[in-house]
């Protein structure tokens, strides 16, 4: 039995990985038994997952993708998370950890609405980040 999840980070950009501690994020949110990766993309590769799978014509600034009840993929378009952050004047950091945080919660079943924020934010919180 594990104690942590198993968490594969890769980041096919040419950017830096963002600094948010997303293996104890997806601990918190998903559970030590389940194997989540994150793919860190741009805009050429979410705009052609967004428009395969949601038949949506722009990039997506995260896609979760379950694959079991204990494992599942999120792609994070960090292009778009760093176009939001400025729009929305935060720090793009708290962006990425809070889409992130999204993407997590959709794998757990979460559905947009105010309990999915409540618990977003409540994680943010946790790991020292504002509710963006």
């Amino acid at each position: 039995m594990r104690n942590a999840p198993v968490v594969e980070i890769r980041n096919v950009t040419r950017g830096l990985r963002p600094r948010v501690p997303f293996e104890k994020m997806a601990h918190a949110i998903l559970g030590s038994q389940y194997e989540l990766s994150l793919v860190i993309c741009g805009d050429t590769l979410a705009s052609s997952l967004n428009r395969t799978y949601r038949k949506k014509v722009y990039p997506a600034n995260v896609l979760s993708f379950p694959i079991g009840k204990k494992e599942g993929e999120i792609f994070l378009n960090i292009r778009a998370s760093e176009r939001e952050a400025r729009t929305f004047g935060i720090p793009a950091r708290e962006h990425i950890a809070h889409l992130f945080v999204h993407g997590c919660f959709h794998l757990k079943g979460y559905m947009h609405g105010e309990k999915m924020e409540r618990e977003e934010g409540r994680i943010l919180r946790a790991f020292g980040f504002r509710r963006a």
